[in-house]
């Protein structure tokens, strides 16, 4: 039996990304480029290898833009539901949104993480088994600030989730959440009880699980992740082209239609399609969005271009995530 046809997917994409400007004007998080593809193409590339045929995708602020960009599904072989969230509070507050639209486990994922997992599946079984009512996707994080900058993973005795904890100020433990989540039906009932918080004046997932944990239910994690990083900033989106040039052994990635230096000339880049770049200009660590025309004379070195801005980035900010390649 394929387990993911049991199951339905779900990816929130509805934020705004604020911390993403320039970027965010004109696209949502999940639409940047990681390769010349959106983000949301591997997350839907994750789901249709696990079987699942039916995916819910919130959407928000430019949600127009994610359905023109998507489509119905059909290159995964997947059916795609697009709902809009009027209002952004929270990821609790949107799955409140999917009550009625959910009538079986569903596997939760974040829109604007971009990760690699050794095996997914094992988020699926114990919801399948009835062992597990909630199964988080959890990685020994050595990094403090990157712990905090995400949700910490607390296991009692027996080796359940005891408790989570949003963006902690003290970190007690290595284990942090990655933004993927597999859930029975009984996280609704959670939802509904989940309290707006003072701190981010959100609906906070986490205080979801910490209920379902005090109501007694079954709370798992799976360290199943090999890399993810929330794309939040700008210097993130070079990072995650640099990883996926690393992992798959390229120095470079060009896209289609492309006219400008020669490939010797340009160094751990990715260049997008209907580009069109001086000969004589070198490209080093930098990320050009497709439709780029004619920029300038001047080298580009650690820089995000697109059709109508250049985003110069800080190299010091770049060295503690890119020391993780």
């Amino acid at each position: 039996m394929n387990l993911g046809t049991e199951l339905i997917g779900v990816i929130l994409a509805a934020g705004k990304g604020s911390r993403m400007y320039p970027f965010s004007e004109r696209l949502p998080k999940p639409l940047l480029p990681i390769l010349n593809r959106p983000l949301l193409a591997y997350q839907l590339e994750e789901m249709a290898r696990l079987g699942i045929k039916r995916v819910i995708i919130v959407v928000g602020y430019y949600g127009f833009e994610i359905v023109r960009q998507i489509g119905d599904g059909s290159e995964w072989g997947i059916s795609i539901e697009y709902v809009d969230q009027e209002q952004t509070f929270g990821i609790a507050h949107a799955l409140g949104y999917l009550e009625s639209r959910i009538d079986r486990p569903f596997l939760l994922f974040l829109g604007d993480v971009f990760f690699r997992a050794r095996d997914l599946s094992l988020m699926i079984t114990p919801l399948i088994s009835g062992e597990a009512n909630c199964v988080l996707a959890a990685r020994k994080e050595p990094n403090p600030e990157r712990l905090r900058r995400n949700f910490l993973i607390i296991l009692g005795p027996d080796g359940t989730v005891a408790r989570v904890i949003e963006k902690p100020r003290y970190v007690e433990t290595m284990l942090k959440g990655c933004g993927l989540y597999s859930f029975d039906l009984h996280i609704f009932d959670s939802v509904r009880r989940t309290p707006r918080t003072a701190a981010r004046d959100e609906y906070e997932i986490t205080d979801s699980i910490q209920l379902l944990i005090q109501d007694g239910l079954t709370v798992r994690a799976m360290d199943q992740i090999e890399f993810d990083l929330n794309l939040t900033y700008p210097e993130d989106l070079l990072i995650l082209n640099q990883w996926e040039l690393a992992r798959r052994g390229l120095s470079r990635e060009i896209g289609e239609n492309y006219s400008g230096p020669s490939p010797e000339r340009v160094e751990r880049s990715v260049i997008g399609n209907n580009v069109r770049l001086p000969d004589s200009i070198s490209i080093r660590d930098s990320v050009i969005f497709s439709e780029v025309r004619e920029p300038g004379s001047q080298d580009l070195d650690h820089v995000i271009l697109t059709p109508d801005r250049q985003v110069a980035l800080d190299s010091r900010n770049l060295k503690p995530l890119r020391d993780e390649l």
